[in-house]
């Protein structure tokens, strides 16, 4: 078995790919340089980051690529002895390095100022590259893992949460205070990282045996780099640090992010070790080892209860003539596009209650922490009250819709702290239900279209961003700042918006 063509192998490159491709999370940082250079109004700029959310969640496109280019079940494709998820990877990168790279030669004047349309073309075009990137990782890694669909996708979704942390600490460390570059360093990181990686991303089928600690290993390593990051941050609004010492802080960071590849040759060592002992009486099989399926031949290994038998597997048309296509539609709308509202907007929320720039950057950091943790905590939770209670998923979706009404509560209510309080609410909840979709997806319409039906359901999000965005939160800022020289200061900025939120 090849140390690199293994699917363990495949789950760290596909963090690396995660983590590096979450910029959609950074517009906090160079927004206002943005709205500073091309004269864009609150509105304006709220219009520009609505075309950034379409992008960031219309992956249609990257769903139908995937599912030609990876066939399943015995289904044949003249283009297959080429084919694989790494065209999707690769596509991928090609949108985010053009899309970012036409946004900072825009904002340092290397060509002339765009109009809306065409910088909203831009903000487009960046973010749907990550689309591609995080398709094909989601639904590779559920077709690697299909008994723990809920974990592997938390540790994906959750990495792609986490990567606004970890791009703003790049920030911090080699280009604080000056936005124009990082948009250049948002054009070339992950493009590269995904070229290096994309070609061990494949798809395997494996002998049944209990992976799930492997799998925990990983998540446990989630859990440290998420505590490292909270205390940098923390740390970073208490105290001035040093040059060295950021750059210092940042190296370990990086260290840790490379330990899932020490995992990853652990894991196959001791798969590699369990094979070679042969098939055991209680499993006895024909082969004791795993290989890259025959992308002619490409079939998920899963048990009853995790996936639908192939005759029953719907594609994009068939499951929107259900109702629960349209439920969780409409659950995409009102609660994740209010997630992208808040996020959209932290950065004037902030400066309108009188927190300094340092504290604000850092509150975007913090609530890419509260996003990850509900990503990666939604799948292990599911999973465990799945296995272990026998209690839907939806159930749980339910429950953290009503805790993210209470965020926009507090949020709007302005009492002193709803800054630090209300968005750790709403950003927890709003990665919980970034997880726990496309695993209810999966169950409900099968694995083999999953990629395009998750991606056109989640594409309704940024309709509920456009709305509740720019028609609420950006009229009604407007509104109260014509009134004091275009700049809002106090609770009313955004109070009757995060009602109307919640």
């Amino acid at each position: 078995m090849n140390w690199l063509t293994n699917r363990w192998t495949g789950v760290a490159a596909a963090i690396w790919i995660q983590w590096s491709c979450g910029s959609s999370y950074t517009f906090s940082i160079y927004s206002p340089l943005l709205k500073s250079t091309q004269n864009y109004s609150q509105s304006t700029l709220d219009t520009v980051s609505v075309f950034k959310d379409i992008g960031a969640n219309f992956g249609v496109l990257s769903g139908l690529l995937y599912s030609a280019v990876t066939p399943y079940g015995d289904r044949q494709s003249k283009s297959s002895s080429f084919g694989g998820p790494w065209i999707v990877v690769a596509v991928g990168a090609v949108q985010c390095f053009v899309g970012f790279l036409f946004i900072w030669a825009s904002v340092v004047g290397l060509i002339l100022q765009p109009p809306v349309s065409v910088m909203c073309f831009f903000a487009w075009l960046a973010a749907n590259g990550q689309t591609f990137l995080n398709t094909t990782n989601v639904v590779t890694g559920l077709r690697n893992f299909p008994q723990y669909s809920g974990t592997i996708i938390g540790i994906m979704k959750g990495f792609l949460g986490l990567s606004g942390a970890i791009l703003i600490q790049l920030y911090h460390t080699f280009f604080d205070g000056d936005p124009a570059t990082f948009l250049l360093m948002l054009a070339c990181l992950p493009a590269i990282i995904s070229v290096l990686f994309m070609f061990l991303l494949r798809i395997y089928q494996v002998q049944d045996y209990d992976y799930k600690k492997h799998l925990d290993d990983f998540s446990m390593v989630t859990v440290i780099i998420v505590v490292y990051l909270m205390f940098i941050i923390i740390l970073q609004n208490f105290v001035s640090l040093p040059y060295w010492s950021r750059v210092f802080t940042f190296v370990v960071l990086m260290v840790l992010l490379a330990s899932p590849f020490g995992i990853a040759v652990k894991a196959h060592w001791e798969d590699s070790r369990i094979f070679s002992q042969g098939p055991s009486i209680e499993t006895a099989a024909p082969t004791m080892e795993y290989q890259e399926l025959p992308r002619e031949e490409v079939q998920v290994h899963n048990t009853v209860d995790d996936v639908l038998p192939l005759e029953q597997e719907k594609n994009l048309l068939q499951a929107m003539c259900t109702v629960e296509f349209w439920m969780l539609f409409v659950t995409m709308i009102s609660g994740l596009g209010s997630g992208l509202a808040t996020i959209n907007n932290m950065s004037q929320i902030g400066q309108s209650l009188g927190y300094s720039t340092i504290e604000i950057s850092n509150m975007v950091s913090l609530w890419s922490m509260w996003n990850f943790l509900g990503r990666f905590g939604g799948g292990q939770v599911s999973d465990y009250i799945m296995h272990k209670r026998g209690w839907p998923r939806p159930l749980l979706m339910t429950v953290t819709l009503g805790i993210m009404i209470l965020g926009h509560l507090i949020i709007a209510s302005g009492f002193p702290g709803n800054f630090y309080l209300g968005p750790v609410l709403v950003g927890i909840c709003y990665g919980t239900n970034w997880s726990l979709m496309p695993t209810i997806t999966s169950e409900i319409f099968g694995v083999q279209h999953m990629g395009t039906i998750f991606n056109t359901i989640a594409a309704s999000s940024p309709l509920g961003s456009y709305i509740l965005s720019v028609r609420v939160v950006g009229y009604i800022y407007d509104k109260e700042a014509n009134k004091e020289d275009n700049s809002c200061f106090g609770i009313h900025c955004f109070m009757l918006s995060f009602l109307i939120l919640a």
